[in-house]
């Protein structure tokens, strides 16, 4: 392993470590002192803690080791090393705060879900991006996404679900579960925005007189690739050369900053894209 591999895998551990810390706060801070089932195996760790009074990180730890082991074979020997640090801070982060923290950090129970839940969210999107797993559903939603074209916030709602709807068997309240759904309805949500914020994809289409250094330009200088259309103006009848350039949402403000530094009379659509598949963006999968 090379000098660069090497610092990206501890940038890479970096930034799990900072999502583990964000995502614990917001389950042992808001979530679980709220007493909110959630999904996942903190969920089912949370509903065996109230009704045992056993030691949430604990028991979330023990359950995600078969997990962890079917994640190594499926996804990959990368994946379940991250991952089983990953789990391993997590559920000691989880033990230390609930040991303290008794009380959710804001009194409202509503606004305390909807916060615990952003966070939760949140933590759970950056240690996906950097190829860890806090362990439960989340592992059970990677695997799947590895074979199909859903989204990680929807398959983990999906079976969540089915974890939260069980909670009313054991604290027999339709608000407790109520709430546990609202939790990871906005804990997918902020799962697929930090995710899918990454990879959201424009495409332009560019008229321009200056079509020739308007193409060198956008592909020496935003190290974009193109394809250059023909076309007729309907009214003029004129030949023109349409420039058609599919790039990542972050690199549009680059792009545009050229074509006004070169034609600032050029006309420019701008639309998002729901999917590109090939060469420098995401591979289909079966």
């Amino acid at each position: 392993m090379n000098t660069t591999n090497i610092k990206k895998e501890i940038l890479s551990y970096l930034f799990i470590t900072i999502g583990l810390v964000v995502g614990t706060l917001g389950w042992a801070g808001f979530i679980i002192p709220s007493e909110v089932v959630a999904g996942g195996v903190t969920g089912i760790a949370t509903a065996l803690h109230f009704v045992t009074g056993l030691d949430i990180g604990v028991m979330a730890l023990s359950m995600n080791v078969i997990l962890i082991i079917l994640a190594m074979r499926i996804i990959g020997a990368s994946f379940g090393i991250k991952s089983i640090y990953a789990i391993a801070v997590f559920a000691t982060l989880l033990s230390f705060i609930s040991y303290y923290v008794k009380e959710p950090l804001v009194s409202d129970r509503f606004m305390a879900t909807v916060t615990g839940a952003i966070l939760a969210g949140t933590g759970s999107g950056i240690v996906f991006l950097n190829g860890g797993s806090t362990g439960g559903s989340d592992i059970i939603a990677l695997i799947i996404n590895k074979y199909r074209n859903i989204t990680l916030g929807r398959v983990l709602l999906y079976v969540d679900a089915v974890i939260i709807g069980s909670s009313f068997l054991i604290f027999r309240s339709i608000e407790t579960m109520i709430f546990g759904f609202v939790t990871m309805a906005i804990f997918s949500y902020t799962i697929d925005v930090i995710i899918s914020g990454t990879k959201q994809t424009v495409q332009f289409f560019i008229f321009s007189e200056k079509h020739e250094e308007l193409q060198k330009e956008i592909i020496h200088g935003a190290k974009r690739g193109l394809t250059v259309l023909p076309g007729q103006g309907g009214y003029s009848g004129k030949d023109v050369k349409v420039l058609m350039v599919i790039a990542r949402k972050s690199e549009s403000q680059i792009i545009l900053r050229l074509i006004k530094k070169i034609d600032p009379n050029a006309f420019i659509t701008m639309g998002s894209v729901m999917g590109v598949y090939g060469q420098g963006f995401d591979s289909i999968k079966n």
